[in-house]
């Protein structure tokens, strides 16, 4: 194993191999409209595996990771008033619809940032289309 860094949030130990995973990558960072359309491919045939629920719209968060999109996060940064040094992270946290269980897990995250000295810009409720979601997801 690694040495464990002295400042930040990633751990090697929590590292572990993954089902139906598949990368394709530009090694030189040119954009491909080939690489997109190869890994939409490869997604449609991860539905053996039970990647979309019986309603046909509920699926197990398999999709497309792309490059860190850098630019938008500023913008939406800047939207909300939240200072972003050079190098920041983003992080999707789901959140119970109670609003105090919400607020308890929200004060646990930031406490477990903080106590890697780092510190979390704000919070950001991602707009969603709920009628794009299954019933399940509801």
């Amino acid at each position: 194993m690694s040495q464990k860094p002295t400042n930040g949030l990633y751990d090697p130990e929590y590292e572990r191999d993954s089902c139906g995973f598949g990368l394709f990558a530009s090694i030189d960072d040119e954009k491909s409209h080939r690489i997109i359309e190869t890994s939409v491919t490869a997604l449609k045939r991860l539905t053996h595996r039970g990647a979309v629920g019986a309603d046909g719209k509920t699926g197990d968060g398999c999709g497309l990771l792309i490059k860190f999109p850098e630019t938008f996060m500023r913008e939406i940064g800047a939207e909300y008033g939240y200072n972003l040094t050079n190098r920041f992270a983003v992080g999707t946290v789901f959140l119970s619809q109670n609003k105090a269980r919400a607020d308890a897990v929200r004060e646990q995250v930031n406490s477990a940032v903080k106590a890697h000295d780092l510190e979390v810009a704000g919070w950001r409720e991602v707009p969603i289309r709920r009628d794009a979601c299954g019933t399940l997801a509801r």
